[in-house]
């Protein structure tokens, strides 16, 4: 197997897990899963996500000597201060949507990140990638078409609010990947990787003086389980992206989706509806074909 995409699949998997534990302690709807477990609000998941990633990190920027605040300071501070909110929002979502649908709707952040590019790195877009970006976002539309009308039971356990949430998300993750992209010829990928957590241990400290849930037992392990699994899900995606071709892994990118599909099915009892499940592939449908379109524009435009 071309080892890209199998770095791809295990950084897939890793986010999934991680979205498994949030889901568990989160303090949405609830599961019938470990139903002893405390819940915990999405800022604390986030601050214990942050505390082991910065911990990780900042070694490994202490031992190749890399500059500790970095170089271009004002990008890092963006992508950290939307990468933490965005973040935040996610799991907030993530407890308060069916998992797959806040999975999803969280998968829309290519898109800004292509919409935010053409503002901030001047990008340049083909004319039939406007079409699929109309396309995914009418997948929003139906799922909240299903919503309005209540076509299904499933539509009556969200809120428009929670979709609105999660638009927001994607868009602020989108804001993060741009400075991402900005920041490729200025920062190494592990101090990029720290802003992160190093803007959120504080933003969310502060959230935890308003609201804060004590670890018990097992609960520790969870929090630990967030935290590792996603540092490695980063690392295999930054691997991913060294060793694969973007055209080739991308599409292996949105395995994730399923993923979440069957935790969501199996693990906590969601039934999504048709009208739903269409929404989903929509989406899906419109970003993979509007992420193909791009890496083979970027091709183009390098090969003149």
């Amino acid at each position: 197997m071309n080892k890209g995409i199998f770095y791809i699949i295990l950084s897939g998997l890793s986010f999934a897990i991680v979205n498994f534990f949030v889901k568990i302690l989160g303090t949405g709807n609830g599961t019938f899963l470990l139903d002893h477990v405390q819940k915990y609000p999405a800022h604390e998941l986030v601050l214990a996500r942050s505390i082991v990633s910065f911990s990780l990190s900042a070694w490994v920027v202490r031992r190749k000597k890399i500059p500790f605040l970095g170089h271009n300071k004002k990008w890092l501070l963006i992508r950290g201060f939307a990468g933490t909110i965005a973040l935040t929002l996610f799991f907030y979502t993530i407890n308060h949507l069916p998992i797959a649908l806040a999975t999803v709707i969280q998968y829309l952040s290519p898109i800004f990140t292509i919409l935010l590019a053409i503002i901030f790195l001047k990008e340049k877009v083909l004319p039939l990638q406007w079409f699929f970006i109309l396309f995914s976002f009418s997948g929003v539309g139906l799922i909240a078409i299903d919503k309005l009308f209540n076509l299904s039971d499933v539509s009556e356990s969200f809120s428009f609010f929670h979709i609105g949430i999660g638009i927001l998300s994607a868009s602020l993750s989108g804001l993060a990947y741009t400075a991402v992209m900005k920041l490729k010829k200025t920062d190494a990928p592990i101090t990029i990787v720290m802003y992160f957590p190093m803007v959120a241990i504080p933003l969310m400290t502060l959230l935890c003086l308003w609201k804060f849930t004590f670890p018990q037992g097992i609960e520790w392990l969870f929090l630990i389980f967030i935290g590792l699994f996603t540092q490695s899900a980063q690392i295999f995606l930054t691997k991913a992206l060294h060793l694969g071709d973007a055209s080739v892994i991308t599409p292996f990118q949105y395995l994730g989706i399923i993923y979440m599909y069957l935790i969501g099915y199996f693990a906590f009892n969601e039934r999504l509806s048709f009208v739903i499940n269409l929404g989903i592939v929509i989406i899906l449908s419109g970003i993979l074909a509007n992420t193909l379109l791009s890496v083979w524009n970027k091709k183009r435009i390098k090969n003149r």
